[in-house]
């Protein structure tokens, strides 16, 4: 099946309801109400899972400036940071120089940092939003980062010789991004082509149960069998859906919660 728009799938749906036609979601209440259901079900199938179209590389903001040259700011639609790399290469260097900075909780990272001589030259005391002083290394490109909100990540050092403060374009990370659905007769879900079908049956059997009152055992198997197939099929990249444990090891990633 190829991608549907919403109003396509509405339209599907609504025909097999034995519904009027519609050339809009908003054409009628009932219109409305299954693309709704659509919405509902889309959300239903994407949330708690770590599906691999939804991760993607992205860029960390620069927000410190030079009064907080360590700061630096997930993107909004970031919900879940697998891992980030800095280019802590030299001003005399040519190459490149991209590392993994490793994720500390607020305490061991001001375990860290507090440990440092704040009188030393090699030292900048960068006082955080809260006013929490923070002893952040000069010369040097960051080995640590933490967050104190869930939002803006502190790293532990920047290399004064090469910039101000840590910049977004010295930046490589990957993570999970937070999707929206949009009630338009044109919008079309985020999702692979091979999904399309399992939200439509999963979309069509609650339609069926919740406006008409009857089940629609045909959407209910179609349903059952693409769910199944879903988690056997390869991904372009990947093994196939893994359904179950979607939890992390302990220290792997920094996530944040959008609620």
């Amino acid at each position: 099946m190829a991608k549907m728009t919403l109003l396509e799938m509405t339209q599907n749906i609504l025909s097999d309801m034995d519904s009027d036609e519609v050339n809009s979601i908003t054409d009628t209440q009932e219109a409305l109400q299954v693309a709704t259901i659509i919405k509902t079900t889309y959300y239903n199938i994407i949330d708690g899972r770590d599906f691999p179209f939804l991760y993607e590389m992205f860029q960390v903001n620069a927000v410190g400036g030079t009064a907080r040259p360590t700061h630096m700011k997930l993107p909004e639609d970031i919900i879940d940071l697998k891992w980030i790399k800095y280019n802590n290469k030299k001003l005399s260097d040519i190459k490149n120089k991209y590392e993994k900075i490793e994720y500390k909780n607020p305490e061991d990272f001001l375990q860290i940092t507090d440990s440092r001589d704040s009188s030393a030259s090699d030292i900048l005391v960068v006082q955080d939003s809260s006013d929490i002083r923070i002893n952040v290394y000069n010369d040097r490109g960051p080995k640590y980062f933490t967050s104190f909100d869930d939002e803006n990540l502190v790293f532990d050092a920047y290399d004064s010789v090469k910039e101000t403060n840590l910049t977004e374009d010295s930046t490589q990370g990957y993570g999970k991004r937070s999707v929206t659905f949009s009630l338009t007769d044109l919008f079309t879900p985020d999702l692979p082509v091979q999904m399309f079908s399992y939200l439509l049956s999963e979309a069509k059997s609650t339609a069926f149960l919740t406006l008409k009152q009857m089940a629609n055992q045909k959407a209910e198997q179609q349903s059952v069998s693409q769910k199944r197939r879903m988690s056997q099929d390869a991904w372009r990249l990947k093994n196939g859906i893994t359904y179950g444990n979607y939890g992390r090891t302990k220290g792997s990633s920094f996530s944040r919660r959008k609620d």
